[in-house]
């Protein structure tokens, strides 16, 4: 008789979320979706509503596990994977959420930040492998301290919570109802001692947050109690919580140094694993970061991760706000139909750059439009520019790492489109592989770092085994050609960074 067993998965991503079910063959069944709302009622402001954000999660589930149960399939375990560095501050009596939720496209605070990072930063860059950046939950929640009556009151009362989306899940999911957070979200938040598994709790104080609403450190495979059958109708253990990248990495199989991942989401991220050892240069680069890969039976894994952290939304933005295109399929589909963009190049920078400069305060730009430009073309250039900014995330990952990409992955929603891979071959010179059901990657990764303790799988390495290619695309262009379209891109990205140099001296 087949195994009907399987791991109930969330996929907590930050336009939408997911929910499914993982057999022991890798098969992801019973998928249900629904979109979530990002707000930004300002440049630099990002925020999500908590409690819908809960809301629709729940719904999720139950639909999934509705689905599971007339399709006769046994739930053993409940795994989750999130959008990392988003703040939650909540009131542990009511179980709401205070204050939107600051979302980790925010960069309101980055001059705040900025003001700091001379006295900070060489310490940071030391310990969690990354400056102050341009965000900080920490700050955003020292603020809300402060300034909001709601949050003051609570803390008093003591009923206040902190954490990031892992948190607030967890609190409300399971039947521990503790505030806890995993290495693959806390080393987003920029407080992660690396190697040690700690809070670094000096930069937090120096933030004006107070230690004691630091979430409890946990693995990112751990024992996370029971689910509350009363929420979900089930009684089973959570056994893994995980970036939704990270769970994405190890979804697509890459487990071993040297493997890359691209994944495409709301915003494209692109990590390079480096093993249980520290990058060669960890913390020297504004926007390439040390990541806790996974922590995984007591051991520490890491990779180095840059992002564009608008991509997907660029082309959201494109379809649902400008009218341009029906949606990103038509986008793909317009983008395939020319051999150009004719010299029309988009930088897809609607809250920032990141590479090669960070420099929150730059802006997204469509250049070298003429009369004769069609909208295939404006297509085009959309894709293009999304492989141009992946391009340099891996070039830039390769310089902190000091170790060679050996093959690259993809992953996530955009990775269904032929024209932007190939686009991504050309431009990186790299084979790309794209597996199979790759949109349900984090699924699968967050369901395998849950089973591979002998529930579904003896170990990682065997759970990987189920993860089957899809597609190879092969560069079509010579080094030549490749370097003047690289050339031209960095020329525009130049240009954008003058025009917000000569833009703040005025």
């Amino acid at each position: 008789m087949k195994n009907r067993n399987v791991i109930l998965a969330i996929d907590e991503g930050t336009s939408g979320t997911r929910a499914a079910v993982v057999a022991s063959d890798g098969h992801v069944s019973c998928q249900q979706y629904t979109t979530l709302q990002v707000d930004s009622p300002r440049p630099g402001v990002v925020e999500q509503d908590a409690n819908v954000l809960l809301e629709k999660t729940l719904e999720v589930c139950r639909a999934t596990l509705a689905e599971a149960e007339r399709n006769d399939l046994c739930i053993v375990a409940l795994a989750i994977a999130t959008q990392r560095s988003t703040g939650v501050l909540w009131d542990t009596v009511t179980g709401r959420a205070l204050v939107p939720a600051m979302v980790w496209q925010d960069t309101r605070y980055a001059a705040d930040l900025d003001q700091m990072a001379s006295t900070w930063d060489p310490r940071l860059r030391a310990t969690v492998g990354r400056p102050a950046g341009v965000r900080s939950a920490y700050l955003w929640a020292a603020r809300h301290l402060r300034e909001t009556r709601a949050v003051a009151d609570a803390w008093r009362d003591r009923r206040l919570a902190f954490g990031t989306v892992d948190s607030w899940l967890l609190w409300h999911l399971s039947t521990e109802r503790a505030c806890v957070t995993t290495p693959t979200n806390a080393t987003s938040c920029s407080a992660y001692v690396l190697g040690e598994h700690r809070y670094l709790t000096e930069w937090v104080e120096a933030l004006g947050f107070p230690q004691e609403l630091l979430p409890e450190l946990r693995q990112d495979a751990d024992d996370f109690g029971r689910t509350r059958r009363d929420l979900l109708g089930v009684d089973v253990p959570i056994l893994a919580c995980a970036g939704d990248q990270l769970a994405g990495a190890v979804g697509l199989g890459c487990l071993d140094a040297g493997q890359s991942m691209c994944l495409h989401g709301t915003g494209s991220f692109v990590d390079l694993v480096i093993g249980p050892d520290l990058p060669e240069r960890s913390g020297q680069s504004d926007s390439t970061l040390t990541m806790t890969a996974r922590r995984f039976e007591g051991v520490s894994h890491f990779s180095v991760e840059t992002f564009v952290a608008t991509t997907g939304s660029a082309l959201n933005w494109v379809c649902d706000k400008l009218h341009w295109f029906e949606s990103a399929k038509q986008i793909s589909a317009l983008a395939a139909s020319v051999p150009s963009s004719r010299g029309v190049t988009f930088i897809p920078a609607l809250t920032g750059l990141r590479v090669p400069q960070m420099r929150p305060e730059a802006r997204a730009a469509l250049n070298g439009v003429s009369m004769a430009t069609t909208q295939a073309e404006i297509a085009y250039a959309i894709l293009e520019g999304i492989a141009h900014s992946v391009a340099s995330c891996i070039d830039a990952n390769r310089d902190i790492a000091g170790v060679p990409v050996r093959d690259l992955v993809v992953g996530g929603g955009l990775s269904g489109s032929d024209a932007l891979l190939q686009m991504q071959a050309d431009l990186t010179g790299l084979p790309i592989h794209r597996m199979q059901e790759t949109d349900r990657a984090s699924l699968r990764g967050i369901a395998y770092l849950a089973g591979a303790s002998g529930l579904m799988w003896d170990s990682l390495q065997q759970a990987r085994t189920t993860t089957l290619p899809d597609a190879v695309f092969m560069p079509r262009i010579g080094d030549d050609e490749r370097e003047e379209r690289r050339a031209l891109w960095h020329a525009r990205v130049a240009s954008e960074l003058s025009h917000v140099q000569a833009f703040a001296a005025h």
